[in-house]
């Protein structure tokens, strides 16, 4: 029996005041793989997360989740159902703790009515039990500031925060821009991690060899259309035809 696709589009497009972002973009994604997303500046991939996480409405197509269509009216809604995003800047604040960054607006609390307060034990221990699942094996403090803490170590925090709420499927936003060839390798674990748990996982890259170090689907976006679509093991090359036919060589 063929595994059923987690989050699922189907001749998806949208445009903006007469300019077409998205072009009958079809995409599907599946539980414990990592489906990258290839393309270059303006290929449409920032409108295919917004559309996938219900930022934005599709202006046709459909989107279907484990099987169903779905309309998703707000990003709320997507994380309801277990879409995950986890943006370039990972969405945490610097001046805060690990802790209270991972439980933010869903702080665990003891006592009740005027005497009800943040259960900071047991913040700081779960916080830290899913950052150390994720591989990190680094002893960091519940209490450190997010804000010294390195980009592999936040994005460490922000894919935990995400599995640890509920997310089955986890939307990833260029994780490794603006990193250096160590953090990048963390968070290419990170993700290896990810997968292993069942996750399933949209990578947004436009680095063809940290998409080869883990992707298990591949799909090419240029000027909004997809271009080309495969899974490991079918292309010798990424055929990166987001800037007028370049290819993209193979990770040696």
């Amino acid at each position: 029996m063929a595994q059923q696709p987690l989050l699922t589009l189907k001749s998806v497009s949208k445009s903006y005041s007469g300019v077409q972002a998205l072009s009958d973009v079809s995409i599907e994604t599946f539980a414990g793989e990592v489906h990258c997303l290839l393309g270059d500046n303006g290929a449409g991939k920032s409108t295919l997360i917004k559309t996938m996480s219900g930022v934005v409405h599709p202006t046709s197509g459909d989107i279907m989740w484990e099987g169903q269509p779905v309309t998703l009216d707000s990003p709320k809604e997507a994380q309801e159902l277990g879409i995950g995003t986890v943006h370039q800047d990972v969405g945490l604040i610097p001046m805060m703790s690990v802790a209270r960054n991972f439980f933010l607006a869903n702080e665990p609390t003891r006592g009740w009515g005027p005497f009800k307060r943040i259960d900071m034990s047991q913040a700081n221990g779960v916080s830290i039990d899913a950052i150390r699942a994720m591989g990190i094996s680094r002893d960091i403090d519940p209490d450190q500031v997010v804000g010294t803490m390195s980009g592999g170590e936040k994005q460490a925090i922000a894919i935990a925060r995400a599995v640890h709420f509920g997310a089955k499927f986890l939307i990833l936003g260029e994780p490794t821009a603006a990193l250096g060839v160590h953090e990048s390798e963390v968070v290419i674990n990170l993700i290896e991690r990810t997968k292993q748990r069942g996750t399933g996982i949209l990578l947004i890259t436009h680095n063809p060899t940290h998409a080869l170090a883990v992707g298990d689907r591949f799909t090419v976006l240029t000027q909004g259309r997809v271009v080309d679509q495969f899974k490991r093991g079918e292309r010798d090359q990424i055929m990166d035809l987001m800037a007028g036919g370049r290819r993209l060589a193979a990770a040696e």
